[in-house]
């Protein structure tokens, strides 16, 4: 979720803190889905240490509510750890992202074995930001195995629906493009560049 103004958003989070006060039980995951969204929005805004702080508020409500019904649960677990890893990466804080984004794939994994028509768009976007961990700490090879995954996945999604992936097609052959390029492979990062740049022109 990208946001010009924080505002609104905060209004709804302190409505969702009021309504999880009452009645945790009914309103925990509305509270940690507002609280992953004012995180987005307080990023996008350049406030990285409350944007931080908030989405670990958000991680740790996923956490309690996964871990007693995870089948409804484990994605908004997952979606939320994506969202640390990208706050501790703002952060420079790469060892902990990485962490963060390990868990999330591990999770995106497990849900897509089981409904990869559900998940595997979850996993495809784990993935590319576990290359970007990767690629931080210098771990160039294993960076372009998880990007290579991703392509993968984002290929078979936008193959049946273009109007909604290539978009995310495109953003991953970019990330391919630059760990090709780290690892010398300047033509196939070429080719990689150019077939986004082809995507970006159809969306």
């Amino acid at each position: 979720m990208e946001c010009a103004e924080v505002a609104p958003v905060t209004v709804r989070n302190k409505l969702c803190h009021s309504l999880a006060s009452e009645r945790p039980a009914a309103f925990n995951s509305d509270l940690a889905m507002s609280l992953n969204n004012l995180s987005n929005c307080l990023s996008d805004l350049g406030r990285r240490e409350e944007a931080l702080s908030t989405i670990e508020q958000a991680v740790e409500l996923c956490h309690s509510l996964a871990s007693e019904r995870p089948a409804a649960f484990n994605s908004d677990l997952a979606n939320s750890l994506n969202s640390l890893s990208n706050c501790l990466s703002d952060l420079g804080r790469h060892e902990e992202a990485l962490s963060a984004i390990e868990q999330a794939v591990e999770l995106c994994h497990s849900l897509a074995s089981e409904r990869p028509a559900a998940f595997n768009s979850d996993l495809a976007n784990s993935l590319n930001s576990l290359s970007n961990c990767l690629s931080d700490l210098g771990c160039h090879e294993e960076a372009l195995s998880a990007i290579e995954q991703a392509v993968e996945l984002y290929r078979s999604l936008a193959s049946e629906r273009p109007a909604a992936f290539n978009s995310g097609l495109a953003r991953s052959l970019n990330n391919l493009s630059l760990c090709l390029s780290d690892l010398g492979r300047h033509e196939e990062a070429l080719t990689a560049t150019n077939k986004a740049s082809e995507l970006l022109d159809i969306v």
